[in-house]
């Protein structure tokens, strides 16, 4: 039996070339999934144009509402897919990688797929028979990311010096938000923001309407895929490839059988690290809905526009960004589990606060913003935490197994967040649907127990 195999670290170099990736993932982040295609995606551009002439009157107004809920259910339908195919494949991926020692090539493949995806998006024009591509691609693409997330996540081991891994994992995702900040104000400023004209946008002075074929949006995702190929090539180029893992049986059939035992082994043995897995699961769902649907209530409840409600993810991103690069050594100082639960306590506090503000755009800004300073951290270290407990040379197979239970419980949030709509009859009453979601993460967080060591994550091979 193969013994296991101390991670390869890398110098300075290394470490920033491992953070640019972060830095460039904000190209389908902030502007695919949830600023700007997405948003596209389910917009008056994929309604019948006869309808949409037609919505002055009561009957016109219901045939819409209904065509734009068709629109985001088709969107909906595609994530849920992609959701399903990543959590069947991710662990197999991960332990392939990692017994192949094919880390990195397994990286550079998905985000030759997410670029591809991107730039496959320009050509979803804005028109109804478009609708399925646009949404096909989207899909697509969310699982090109989450599969390279999943080798990329396993780098942590590699770039972060002995102790320190709370503090890089903090810089990766600080780098993530100010990516978003830099590529949301460039687009803004480059393609999308109206200066007068009310059929041309931004600088460049794109068609912005449907009849224009949307230009401003569809240049804007073209930009999107040339960032995130350009901030990916250190990567690839500086952090060499991972050591090979211990051998294994080889075969999709003979991964999957090895997680089912793995996962037995850690109920049996490491019960606080499969608690770990499930109660993260929930709350980085109720995290994740902190954006989706942030934008959502913001232009539903408290009449933002379409650039305030990009000026307010630029805000965001910029104190996400700042206390994210604070929690990581916060992080390396009182522990991941710590951090995790005040951050928590903060998200479920400042959530409930919007229920009391009345419709103030001033008081969204102040509440928002504030959730923002906790979401950063409690990502960075739950990646932080199971980089720490994770058997090295083992490392993509256990965030394998993250991605796929992140996933499990991807439906939480957002059918929560139907629910208190539908029961409250206000959007505003969708945030206490997230509340829930992030409120059960943390009382599971309670019952995981302090980690002081590194061992064994999924046994012995």
């Amino acid at each position: 039996m193969a013994a296991t195999a101390p991670p390869q670290r890398t110098d300075r170099r290394g470490l920033v070339a491992w953070a640019l990736w972060d830095w460039g993932s904000a190209a389908f982040n902030a502007v695919v999934t949830t600023f700007v295609f997405s948003t596209y995606l389910a917009s008056r551009a994929f309604v019948d144009p006869a309808l949409v002439a037609h919505e002055h009157g009561a009957a016109g107004r219901r045939a819409v509402e209904a065509a734009l809920a068709h629109n985001a259910t088709v969107v909906s339908v595609a994530l849920t897919i992609a959701g399903v195919v990543v959590a069947l494949i991710a662990p197999a991926i991960g332990r392939f990688a990692d017994a192949s020692g094919h880390r990195k090539r397994s990286v550079l493949l998905a985000t030759i797929g997410i670029v591809l995806s991107i730039g496959c998006m320009v050509f979803v024009a804005p028109a109804q028979p478009y609708l399925v591509l646009g949404a096909s691609l989207l899909g697509i693409g969310t699982v090109a990311y989450e599969i390279a997330s999943v080798g990329y996540n396993a780098m942590l081991g590699q770039v972060a010096p002995e102790g320190r891994t709370g503090r890089v994992s903090g810089i990766g995702w600080a780098a993530g938000y100010f990516g978003g900040i830099v590529l949301l104000v460039v687009l803004l400023v480059l393609c999308i923001q109206d200066f007068g004209s009310p059929d041309r946008a931004g600088l460049l002075g794109l068609p912005s309407t449907v009849a224009g074929g949307e230009w401003s949006v569809r240049v804007a995702i073209g930009i999107a895929a040339l960032w995130l190929a350009a901030s990916s090539v250190p990567l690839f180029v500086v952090v060499p490839e991972a050591t090979r893992g211990p051998a294994r049986r080889s075969g999709v059939l003979s991964a999957y059988a090895d997680l089912g035992r793995d996962v037995a082994r850690l109920w049996r043995e490491r019960r606080d690290l499969l608690m770990f897995l499930v109660a993260s699961a929930v709350f980085r769902d109720g995290l994740a809905a902190v954006f989706t649907f942030g934008a959502i209530i913001a232009a539903q409840v408290f009449g933002f526009s379409s650039s305030e409600v990009i000026l307010f993810a630029i805000a965001a991103n910029v104190v996400a960004g700042i206390a994210t690069v604070v929690s990581g050594r916060l992080d390396d100082r009182f522990g991941s589990r710590a951090l995790i639960l005040a951050a928590l306590v903060g998200l479920v506090a400042c959530g409930t606060g919007v229920l009391f503000i009345g419709t103030a755009q001033q008081g969204f800004w102040v509440l928002g913003l504030a959730l923002c300073l906790f979401v950063g951290p409690v990502q960075s270290s739950s990646r932080a935490y199971l980089a720490r407990l994770a058997t090295p040379g083992r490392e993509g197979e256990l965030f394998g197994l993250y991605a796929t239970t992140g996933r499990a419980a991807s439906f939480l949030a957002p059918a929560l967040f139907g629910l208190a709509v539908t029961i409250g009859g206000s959007t505003r009453f969708g945030i206490l649907g997230i509340v829930a979601v992030l409120l059960a993460g943390l009382v599971l967080m309670l019952f995981v127990r302090v980690q002081r060591a590194q061992p064994a994550s999924l046994g012995r091979a």
